[in-house]
Parts: structure tokens; C-alpha cells; sequence
């Protein structure tokens, strides 16, 4: 993709939605920056959060509701933000508000995974990180991990993965990727659900940003960006019960997550997938739009895949 604005530059990302340049000598300029707002840790509140490393690299933000019992044990819901892996945080105004509603709203605990981003960290850094922090999680499913709120109140054996765009991807291949974990690594995590809310996969049409920040991949025919060029692995690796496919008419993404759903279906996955699809909304709206009629829909619908 060309660029006027100086003769230095190498790449602009997206034309549509910049959010960086890369200079022909690697520097990486970015043209949004990832506001940030603090946790809130108040016994009062509905929901309550705080900040914890998972590693030396990388950390979460958990948020824990306000519920009739305070000691009984509640899903836990892992949760990976989007942007394109480029831009968000789990810290982002957006992205505590969106939690802090699914955790009120579906009475869950939720670790909401930061992981380091392209172009500076090319893919895939981005699922190590993810996986790094899901084994994190799971090291509290003895009672004895380092973050007393999973300890206590996290239900073990109704883990649900979630995320949305790019971090639906993501999800996907940490579900993936747990199918063929040693018991070591992920301990007792029983994933009881898969939610993937507009999801950015590939398809056969070239995608110039994956190209760049995913040098090593093998293209549009590579499970991770297209699960459906492969449903014989689909179908191996999606060890938990529920699927829960969500996608907008008018978002340009719509395509790709109808055919994950499709090639799921065809896939032989002896599971339960199911489609939500909004009608008259773009990619996200949920996010952008929190408190429209459509996105509360979606977030009793969210709310009941957890709870169902």
C-alpha cells in the first residue's frame, strides 16, 4: 500500500483505519495510541477489578462480581481483547467497561489477557503470550496460585474462552492448542465454551496486514488465520462442549465467521455450535455502541451461553 506522506515510509496500516507506518529503516510510527484507565478494587461496587502480572512479559485484569453468596464458586471467563492485533489492552476504557457489563451481567469472573502486539511483536507472539497467561490461570486450579480472587471463587470446571475480532482468533487457537496440552501445563481447566464475537479469520482474498505482521505463517491456507482449511483438526481440537459464533450483517468480517461456523458444522465436532447474527451493525458494535438496543440483546445472549 503506497503512501504520500514521505518517501521514508515502507507501509501504512490500513488506509481505512491507520494505526501505524513502518520507515524503510524499521522504525514503527503509531498513529493510535491505547488510552488506559486504572482497575478499581472497591467492595462496594458492582464489579470489582484489580491489575496482575501473569509473567514477566505481559498481564491481565481480573474482575470479580458482586454475587447472593460471596464464597461460592463462579465461571471463569478468559477473555482476549481485538485490534487487529495492533491496538487495544485489556486496560482501555472500551475494554474494562465491556468486561466490567459481562461480568455484572453473567455473574463470572473474568481474567482479561493483555499480550504484546504487532508490528513491534510480529504474530505469533501475541498466542504465546495468551497461552503463557492461560497457564497462568490454570495454576490456580489447586487453590494455591498467586491470585487469592481465583483461588476462592474461580469454578474450574466451567472455563469458558472468549474474545473478540482478533482476539476471537486468538481464543480459537488457544482451544486449539489446549487439545494437545499435557496435563502439567493446563492442570484442571475443564473449557466448557468457546465464544467468538465478530472474529477476524482469513479467507482466500490476500490480507496485506496478516502478510506483514505474520511473516512466518503459511497464508491464507493456515488453520490458525483460516481454522476451516482444515476440519479434520477442527474437529480434534475443539475439546470444549459449546460453540457460540457471533457476527453483524454489515460487518466486512461477516463472511469469515459464517464459514468457521459452516466448517464447524461439516467438520463432524461431536459439540454444539450455534450463530447470532445482528442485523444492521458493523464490525463490533458492541464495543463502539455499548448501550444500544442491539448490543444488550448480545449481551443477554452472551450472558446466557455462559449460564445456559
Amino acid at each position: 500500500m503506497a503512501s504520500n506522506c514521505s518517501p521514508e515510509i515502507a507501509k501504512v496500516f490500513v488506509p481505512s483505519f491507520p494505526m501505524f507506518q513502518v520507515y524503510k529503516d524499521g522504525r514503527v510510527e503509531r498513529l493510535r495510541e491505547t488510552e488506559t484507565v486504572p482497575p478499581c478494587d472497591d467492595p462496594q461496587l458492582a464489579v470489582r477489578s484489580k491489575d496482575t502480572p501473569v509473567s514477566t512479559l505481559t498481564s491481565a485484569r481480573i474482575f470479580l462480581p458482586q454475587t447472593a453468596d460471596p464464597t461460592a464458586k463462579i465461571p471463569l471467563l478468559i477473555y482476549i481483547h481485538g485490534g487487529a492485533f495492533c491496538l487495544e489492552s485489556p486496560f482501555s476504557p472500551t475494554y474494562h467497561k465491556y468486561l466490567t457489563s459481562v461480568v455484572n451481567k453473567a455473574k463470572v469472573i473474568a481474567v482479561s489477557v493483555e499480550y504484546r502486539k504487532a508490528p513491534e511483536y510480529k504474530l505469533p507472539i501475541a498466542y504465546d503470550d495468551v497461552w503463557t497467561a492461560i497457564k497462568w490461570v490454570a495454576l490456580h486450579a489447586k487453590r494455591d496460585g498467586p491470585e487469592p480472587w481465583l483461588n476462592e471463587r474461580a469454578d474450574f470446571d466451567r472455563v469458558f474462552l472468549a474474545g473478540d475480532s482478533a482476539g476471537a482468533n486468538i481464543a480459537h487457537n488457544m482451544i486449539m492448542k489446549a487439545s494437545g496440552a499435557s496435563v502439567d501445563d493446563l492442570i484442571r481447566l475443564r473449557f466448557v465454551g468457546l465464544l467468538l464475537l465478530n472474529p477476524y479469520f482469513t479467507n482466500h482474498e490476500r490480507d496485506e496486514l496478516i502478510e506483514f505482521i505474520f511473516p512466518t505463517s503459511s497464508g491464507w491456507n493456515d488453520p490458525m488465520l483460516n481454522p476451516g482449511c482444515d476440519v479434520d483438526k477442527l474437529a480434534a481440537g475443539l475439546i470444549c462442549e459449546r460453540v457460540l459464533v457471533c457476527v453483524a450483517d454489515k460487518d466486512f468480517l461477516r463472511e469469515r465467521g459464517v464459514s468457521y461456523y459452516e466448517a464447524v458444522k461439516k467438520s463432524g465436532w461431536n459439540g454444539v455450535i450455534e450463530m447470532a447474527e445482528t442485523q444492521g451493525e458493523g464490525h463490533v458494535f458492541f464495543l463502539l455502541k455499548p448501550d444500544c438496543e442491539k448490543a444488550v440483546d448480545l449481551m443477554n445472549r452472551v450472558s446466557s451461553f455462559m449460564n445456559p
